[in-house]
């Protein structure tokens, strides 16, 4: 009898382990303070901050109650402190009245003036910074803007009092054409850069030399001389092509609606479009967009021509707008700013329109700070030039405060990899 072996047991199965949870969801606002907390805004606002504070030495030093005061730091620090404390806060009290608020006006319109003269003097510099950050996000640096904004203020004067069409066309028509005049005159450069290999940035700035000399030519012909005026000027622009202005006592315009607009449209380009997401492909990595079959030279141009035509916006808003004639100072500086708001935009369309109402601010805030007070107005130029300085130097900004940098696992918001080989 031979003996039989019991069946082996079966192994118990083992215990399954628990799958982990699903990651939850980020909301809209937790998102936005992780990047407030740990990214480029942080980083930005205290890029500003700190401009801020160096401008407030800046303002003491050059201050004469402080300077006659500072020969007696040592036996009476308490005055000179005090002194400087007080020319401080006036300058930085004088810079907020003039561009938000007025607290020494009682009507509500008075009042608000100088916010409405904050926000006229950044409607041009908010369009024209839409065209350098929207060339960012493709990996161009546009430095153009100038010179794309005096052809869009030559094409939008001219139709403005050249031209005399009904009430409502004429103004359509002359902002149209100031458009299209910054789209060709970028366009040119986009061309070139897809077809020669030109780089954009020498381009851009030979474009805008014979953009400033062209205006100086145009303003002594026959067309566009003023009749009886011996120094450069247009005509005054037609009131049937003036953008109207909401309040009597202000120059606040309908070009700020417009730019708002733009900025959505840029926005919705960007981010909900085919074509904007080809123009983040291409300035992220090119050989990479080229390879999956987009066409990087047709890309070029068409960011060129959209960027040029938000630049020549602001050249209709010079002249439809606000000063409402031509000169060859039309472009005031607008479009070097412009590549500031930008660069302090991060390239996004609402960061550069809350950089166009800073710089804005810190021009409509100036003049009166000067007058007020005495603090030199070029104290608002350092000012926004160190803000340029902390943006361009974030590891600086977060050395200075302890802030953490964020892990190599986070996305970072900011400009796109590149501006153009």
């Amino acid at each position: 009898m031979t003996d039989t072996k019991p069946p082996a047991e079966a192994p118990e199965p083992a215990a399954s382990e628990e799958e982990p949870p699903p990651p939850r969801q980020e909301t809209v606002f937790q998102r936005f303070m992780r990047e407030l907390t740990g990214g480029s805004i942080l980083v930005t606002i205290l890029s500003v901050l700190l401009a801020l504070v160096i401008g407030a030495v800046l303002i003491a030093a050059s201050d004469p109650d402080v300077q006659d005061r500072a020969d007696y730091f040592f036996t009476r620090p308490g005055d000179t402190l005090s002194a400087a404390w007080n020319a401080i806060s006036d300058a930085y009290g004088a810079l907020f009245t003039g561009s938000i608020i007025d607290v020494n006006e009682y009507t509500l319109g008075r009042a608000l003036r100088p916010l409405a003269e904050t926000a006229t003097n950044a409607a041009p510099l908010i369009a024209a910074g839409l065209g350098v950050a929207l060339a960012f996000r493709a990996g161009l640096f546009n430095i153009g803007a100038e010179g794309q904004i005096i052809l869009g203020a030559i094409l939008a004067g001219y139709v403005g009092f050249g031209w005399h069409l009904p009430t409502g066309l004429h103004l359509i028509v002359g902002v149209l054409a100031g458009i299209v005049g910054g789209a060709l005159w970028a366009g040119i450069v986009g061309v070139l850069k897809a077809r020669t290999g030109a780089h954009e940035v020498i381009v851009t700035i030979m474009l805008n030399y014979v953009a400033r000399f062209l205006i100086a030519y145009l303003l002594t012909t026959a067309a566009f001389q003023r009749p009886g005026a011996s120094n450069p000027v247009s005509p005054i622009v037609d009131g049937s092509a003036q953008l109207p202005r909401f309040f009597d006592d202000s120059r606040l315009h309908l070009g700020f609606v417009l730019v708002i607009l733009a900025a959505f449209g840029v926005w919705w380009l960007l981010e909900r479009s085919t074509m904007g997401f080809e123009f983040r492909a291409v300035g992220a990595n090119p050989n990479a967009a080229r390879t999956a079959g987009m066409s990087v030279g047709h890309t070029y141009i068409w960011v060129m021509v959209l960027a040029g035509g938000l630049s020549g916006l602001a050249g209709v808003m010079q002249v439809l707008g606000t000063e409402r004639y031509l000169t060859a100072g039309i472009s005031a500086g607008i479009g070097f700013d412009a590549i500031t708001v930008a660069l302090l935009g991060r390239a996004s369309p609402w960061g550069t329109v809350a950089a166009g109402l800073l710089f804005g601010a810190l021009r409509a805030g100036g003049v009166p700070m000067q007058a007020s007070t005495g603090t030199p107005i070029d104290i608002i130029v350092v000012i926004q030039s160190l803000i340029v300085l902390f943006i361009a130097a974030p590891p600086l900004v977060r050395a200075i405060f302890r802030v953490p940098v964020r892990s190599a696992g986070q996305p970072v918001a900011g400009l796109q990899r590149g501006w153009g080989a």
